[in-house]
């Protein structure tokens, strides 16, 4: 007999999500996912749908816009019972052109204003964005720390990350999520998706249909792309992307192929 894949996981231990979410970076201005996305009303309406349809972890991220992703998550679930998630240490002051700053000072100003572009009295999930290699990891996992034992954010998570700067971070505080580019064909952290599994962490890859699946000749379909990373182990959470509303429900058949 077939063993039945999970179709919840439980970020930190405590908040359950079903493992098919949505990234929010789409929803952006084009050309470099800067400024705000241009149809804003449909892209509110596309969030709610989404909820609508069982989805309740939304991924977003200070340098998404900057902060025209938070704003519009938040505008359009704010009375949603669903988890969210964002991150920080990365601004982007121009299409293509990022700032890393991981110092306390920075990432608690940065909770702070996540906490009134997503309307929330606590952040479900905040990540680190990337390692500032200036300050060390340590440091930047502190100041997060310092955030959830006051209570702005429930679990802290970090994105782009080694299995070394991961095992630091842990040595500084409880990590409940790890997000890093992984699809089928991009498969480098493998051994990490095993040693978060171990460890009872999310895996949440970003990237999850690879760099062009919607060209001619892609390897695989989207939601079969997606229902890859959900049999490959029970600690992933994939989080698609998408403007339409028809590719979000087409997403979420994934399961239908598990």
């Amino acid at each position: 007999m077939t063993q039945a894949i999970n179709r919840t996981f439980r970020i930190g231990g405590d908040i359950e999500v079903n493992r098919l979410g949505y990234g929010a970076m789409r929803l952006t201005g084009q050309p470099g996912n800067f400024g705000p996305y241009e149809d804003w009303d449909g892209g509110v309406a596309l969030l709610r749908e989404a909820a609508d349809a069982g989805v309740n972890l939304f991924d977003s991220a200070r340098a998404y816009g900057p902060l025209t992703a938070d704003r519009i998550v938040g505008e359009a679930l704010a009375e949603h019972d669903v988890v969210l998630a964002t991150k920080g240490g990365v601004d982007k002051s121009a299409p293509g052109h990022i700032t890393v700053d991981g110092s306390r000072d920075t990432l608690l100003r940065q909770i702070d204003e996540a906490l009134v572009n997503l309307r929330r009295d606590r952040i479900d999930l905040f990540q680190l964005h990337r390692v500032d290699p200036e300050t060390p990891i340590e440091t930047s996992v502190a100041a997060l720390e310092e955030a959830r034992a006051d209570g702005r954010i429930a679990h802290i998570g970090l994105s782009n990350v080694s299995r070394d700067e991961l095992d630091r971070a842990l040595g500084i505080a409880p990590i409940a999520s790890v997000q890093n580019r992984f699809n089928m064909d991009e498969t480098g952290d493998d051994g990490l998706v095993d040693y978060t599994a171990q460890k009872g962490i999310a895996f949440i890859p970003y990237g999850p249909l690879g760099a062009n699946p919607m060209q001619r000749g892609a390897r695989l379909a989207p939601r079969e792309a997606l229902a890859w990373l959900l049999r490959r182990s029970p600690n992933i959470i994939a989080i698609p992307g998408t403007t339409s509303v028809g590719h979000m429900r087409e997403n979420m058949t994934a399961w239908d192929l598990v």
